[in-house]
């Protein structure tokens, strides 16, 4: 049974960090692209970030280049998302998910509950 768990969402204000987590059970792990997405109240879920199996290739939405970077620790099952630099656009619940494929892919399989993420001004 596949589970993705994330963690590490809250509130903080403009400008501030806060670094995401998602922990992989029941998968193996170094063989999924891993990615983020994000979907705020009364909007469409949305990609954020992709990361390849081995993690040396990164995908970004052109929203997040240069503030956001997915990495991944395959030893720990855990891929993360540190954010930098956040506005209040950034608010939303953010998901990672699974991917079977060869990054970049957009077939994402297994997917976790959410962290919500609330960016004040």
């Amino acid at each position: 049974q596949v589970q993705l768990v994330e963690s590490g969402g809250g509130l903080v204000q403009a400008g501030g960090s806060l670094r995401l987590s998602c922990a992989a059970s029941g998968l193996t792990f170094s063989r999924y692209t891993m990615g983020w997405f994000r979907q705020a109240p009364g909007k469409e879920r949305e990609f954020v970030a992709a990361i390849s199996w081995g993690g040396g290739n990164t995908y970004y939405a052109n929203s997040v280049k240069g503030r956001f970077t997915i990495s991944r620790d395959n030893a720990k099952n855990t891929v993360y998302l540190q954010m930098n630099s956040l506005k209040p656009e950034d608010t939303a619940v953010y998901y990672c998910a699974a991917s079977p494929l060869v990054a970049p892919t957009t077939v994402y399989n297994y997917w976790g509950q959410g962290t919500q993420v609330t960016v004040s001004s």
